[in-house]
């Protein structure tokens, strides 16, 4: 008998993980690694402790992205057996399938399974079998059901199935092919035109199941943890060829001279993992000799006119499998991996079918990392599989993490310019610190949380050390292949790991860990409060917010398990990673033996945990001071100098620091040159740009802007060289600074975009095209004439329609967002709201309200407007309820300052019952307005005095800048 015909082992396989019991909360340990009692040692023979086990972590009421409810678990899928005859022509398949299973509840009386309301199943055909021996044949239907809006079919029996019995449905189905990218799809892509005997279109057939579509082609058990073996044929015409998760077995041509393809059973596997591609697209055969006997057999296929372009990635494929191999100490689980370069597939994501990868052509080009994350699903998502899509997060977050540490290592962070984890970080920051995040975007929330995850598995990678971090992750996968794992699986072994090497305390585990990080949607902020005549510092943490007011419920309730990593001015190392004490869910601790007044401390250097550092008054200055010095910028790295500078800045928009004491810590980057600590300045300049520019602050906040990146700016152009191997870094930088530039008024900048943009202007057919670059544009807009403006707003009126609609998008939205000139603002708004021009739709018109949103002179002037033509503007939006809430809300919301709030408060009064539905947005505007008041009254007078004193050091004045 073969082990996939072995039903209880099935049963086994799906069973709930085992509950982790509930920890003593309260218990005496020092640090992680000091306990001062110690139960059982795990040995090098196993582990004998008693590891209590928690249950896995629960994110279902964080993802409301999370697929459809289980099937009932009375019955249980032993093997498929699966037919599926393909009809190009007519974009139509039809089949069979045969699901044997096993009853493994009392009372089972009908099978359900997922079916799609697309599929449709000859109901009528539909058979269910009992195959136990003695007791073969059919068993009596009631009836059959599909369950209306639902992917469900349901087959009611006469009698109850017997526990432990096999049953078999045998059910036939038709189905659609489709265009977008779910369950079979069709492709289509021109050929090599040199080939003459060719069509100009030739068109392939794949699917794509993950994570629930496998239904829309087959009913089925549409579950990850039902993991069983598949035997699988498709018919195909003649002319193409079928790869899927195994190697073809037999081929067959039938009557109506198509051919059957039969493949090898697969191994037990998920049906999302489960998949095919019919096409003629040709094997790459450059670079088989770089394959290694005794190895996976790789393939890579392609549109022949590709194959000189792909000659390199057979190559890069297996440095990538050689590095996850000796990763997780285990050989790839397949005999063969097919790789598939698919023209112009639409899909966000590959298609990570197990043996059987499909990628965007580009995608297998353009580096390491997005080939490396799909290589780890083969071992952690296909072979070793989440129970339930609420772990498939941490699936997620260790091959994305995985994927980039891999790249950094093969290609020395080549592709990534240095930027990871910062690039995911900062975004984290950002949305957590809002009062509510991810209220305006639900889709984020899947996406921020298995970012964060990301970011504490390499928090634990440093903590625990890298070696007991590879380690536990191979305890993990060792003897769970074809299995299915809870999150919970994971953090167990992470923790046996870190006990047997002394990492972690005992009494302690990492599920304590991750989970207070994992759960929430927030981070926490830990702010250090040194004594230096005791040479200690009290740390204490609380949830970080930026966003006002700062009224989160229950944010005292929030804690976490923090690691403080310190690093001191007396011995500055940034190779010991371990923590020098560990905040475990508590609001204060104590470090003690610290470094003398006259030295700083850095806690929590290269951004090694989540989350910001605050400290006191003194140790920012000494960190400043060090930071002006050569020795500072070379012995403190990159990651640190961003963190500081980034923390410092963050943590004064929150209101947690002193602006001056910000603005001290941007002193440094005069003489900063890498790319790495200014990408977090330009956010930091717009942030704040943006909300001081109603305040007379702001002119002399252009000024430092100016006087910040000139000389970067300057240096980076006269470096410039056309040679194509100039690092990517350098020009985007470049042109982040010269757009920074051109915003804050460097009249070089403007007079280059005036220069251009006239070349435009006097082209003699302006309307067939833009032939200026758009980084032009902008900066015409704001600072040049009136004249220029106009020339912009004739060609969105004159745009022709057989041009691209985006280019006319990015002109408007320029010709509205750009502009600080009342005139040009007023001007737009009469065309579109009051003349009711009708070359401007209501689309157009809520996007020049959004537009002008985005800064002072901007919403200023739309208030203005708004105020002045009140009864006009309502008789207009009448019947336009969408538009007059977005007027109100962009004219009314952004205000800072107690000058907006009187002049909203004002207009409120003056029209209190004329709002319509806009009333309750007028009230939300005042609330906020009146928290942003306060954070300008504290904050506005600090950075004047800070400015003013940099403009004085520097001897400058407005005067000297064009403004």
């Amino acid at each position: 008998m073969g082990w996939y015909h072995i039903p209880l082992l099935v049963a086994l396989l799906i069973a709930p993980a085992l509950s982790w019991r509930e920890r003593q909360k309260s218990f005496r340990c020092g640090e992680l690694v000091k306990c001062e009692s110690r139960t059982k040692r795990p040995t090098a023979l196993g582990f004998e402790a008693e590891y209590r086990i928690r249950r896995s972590i629960d994110l279902s009421a964080t993802n409301p992205l999370m697929p459809d409810a289980k099937l009932p678990a009375d019955l249980v899928p032993q093997n498929y057996t699966l037919r599926i005859a393909m009809n190009p022509e007519a974009l139509t398949f039809h089949g069979s399938v045969n699901i044997t299973m096993t009853c493994a509840k009392k009372r089972a009386n009908q099978v359900n399974l997922h079916a799609h309301t697309d599929l449709q199943i000859d109901e009528a055909n539909l058979e269910i079998w009992r195959l136990d021996v003695g007791h073969v044949g059919p068993v009596k239907i009631r009836r059959v059901d599909r369950i209306p809006k639902k992917p469900l079919l349901v087959v009611y029996l006469h009698d109850d199935l017997e526990v432990g019995g096999t049953y078999e449905a045998r059910i036939k189905f038709n189905g659609n092919i489709w265009e977008n990218t779910e369950g079979v799809f069709q492709g289509k892509y021109k050929v090599d035109a040199a080939d003459v005997t060719a069509p100009e279109q030739t068109s392939y057939f794949a699917t794509h199941f993950r994570p629930n579509l496998a239904r829309r082609v087959f009913p089925c058990f549409d579950e990850p943890a039902y993991k069983v073996p598949f035997q699988v044929s498709i018919v195909r015409p003649k002319g193409y060829h079928t790869l899927f998760n195994t190697e073809l077995e037999s081929s067959e041509t039938l009557e109506d001279s198509t051919v059957e393809d039969r493949f090898k059973i697969t191994p037990p596997l998920s049906t999302f993992a489960l998949g095919f591609v019919m096409s003629n697209l040709a094997e790459i055969t450059h670079g088989k000799e770089l394959d290694v006997a005794g190895k996976p057999m790789l393939r890579i296929w392609a549109r022949p006119d590709m194959h000189d372009q792909m000659k390199d990635v057979r190559a890069k494929i297996l440095v990538i499998m050689e590095y996850l191999t000796n990763y997780w100490n285990t050989s790839f689980p397949l005999e063969k991996l097919d790789i598939v370069a698919l023209p112009n597939f639409a899909s966000v994501k590959p298609a990570d079918n197990w043996g059987l990868i499909v990628f965007k052509e580009s995608e297998l080009m353009n580096g390491y990392y997005t080939i490396t994350q799909e290589l780890v699903y083969q071992w952690l998502g296909s072979w070793i599989t989440p129970h339930w899509w609420t772990d498939a997060h941490v699936n997620k977050a260790i091959a994305g993490y995985l994927a980039a540490s891999a790249t950094i290592n093969l290609d020395n962070g080549v592709e990534f310019e240095g930027k990871w984890p910062m690039t995911i970080l900062y975004s984290i920051y950002y949305e957590f610190s809002k009062r509510y995040p991810h209220s305006r975007i639900t889709a984020m929330k899947q996406e921020t949380t298995c970012s964060k995850t990301e970011l504490v598995l390499r928090m634990l990678n440093f903590t625990l050390g890298g070696d007991t971090f590879r380690n536990g992750l191979r305890k993990f996968i060792e003897h769970r292949e074809y299995k299915t794992f809870v999150t919970g699986d994971i953090w167990e072994a992470l923790t046996k790991q870190a006990h047997l090497d002394n990492r972690l305390c005992e009494q302690a585990t990492i599920n304590d860990i991750a989970e207070s990080w994992i759960t929430k949607d927030r981070i926490p902020m830990v702010s250090v409060q040194r004594s230096y005549d005791k040479k200690t510092a009290t740390v204490t943490q609380r949830l970080y917010l930026r966003e006002r007011p700062h009224d989160v419920p229950e944010q005292d309730k929030m804690l976490w398990w923090i690691p403080l990593i310190v690093v001191r001015q007396d011995n500055l190392n940034f190779t010991n990673t371990s923590a020098t004490k560990w905040m475990k869910k508590v609001r204060e601790v104590t470090l003690e033996d610290l470094p003398d007044a006259n030295k700083f401390i850095i806690v929590n250097p290269e951004e090694i945990g989540p989350f910001p550092v605050n400290y006191d008054q003194h140790n920012w200055n000494l960190l400043a001071q060090y930071l002006l010095t050569e020795e500072g910028r070379k012995k403190i790295p990159v990651y640190t100098r961003a963190k500081l500078l980034h923390d410092a800045w963050n943590l004064a928009y929150a209101g947690d620091l002193s602006f001056a004491t910000a603005f001290n810590m941007t002193l440094f980057m005069q003489f900063e040159r890498n790319h790495l600590v200014w990408n977090p300045v330009f956010t930091l300049i717009d942030h704040i740009g943006r909300h001081i520019d109603m305040s007379a602050v702001h002119k002399k906040f252009e000024i430092y802007v100016r006087t910040l990146l000139t000389p970067l700016y300057e240096e980076l152009v006269q470096d410039q060289s056309n040679d194509e191997e100039e690092e990517k870094w350098k020009g985007n930088l470049r042109n982040l600074a010269k757009t920074f530039l051109c915003r804050a008024g460097y009249k070089p900048c403007i007079e280059e975009a005036q220069k251009v943009f006239k070349k435009w202007m006097d082209s003699p057919e302006p309307d067939l095209g833009n032939p200026i670059a758009n980084q032009y544009i902008c900066p015409v807009f704001k600072w040049g004439t009136q004249e220029e403006w106009e020339f912009g707003l004739q060609r969105i009126i004159n745009f022709p329609e057989h041009r691209v609609r985006s280019e006319r998008t990015y002109l408007l939205k320029t010709l509205a967002g750009c502009p600080i000139q009342t005139a040009k603002i007023n001007r737009l708004l009469n065309i579109t709201v009051l003349e009711d021009n009708g070359n401007f739709t209501d689309n157009d018109i809520g996007l020049i309200f959004k537009m002008l949103s985005g800064g002072s002179n901007g919403y200023m002037a739309l208030f203005r407007f708004l105020q002045q033509n009140w009864e006009a503007i309502k008789l207009r939006f009448k019947d336009r309820e969408i538009l007059w809430d977005n007027l109100i809300n962009s004219a009314t919301g952004l205000f800072t300052t107690q000058e907006g709030y009187d002049l909203v408060s004002q207009l409120y009064v003056q029209r209190q019952g004329e709002f319509g539905t806009a009333e309750h947005i007028i009230e939300k505007s005042l609330k906020n307005i009146k928290e942003e008041t306060k954070w300008s009254d504290e904050n506005l007078p600090v950075i004047e005095k800070w400015l003013d004193g940099f403009l004085d050091h520097h001897k400058l004045s407005e005067e000297k800048f064009m403004g």
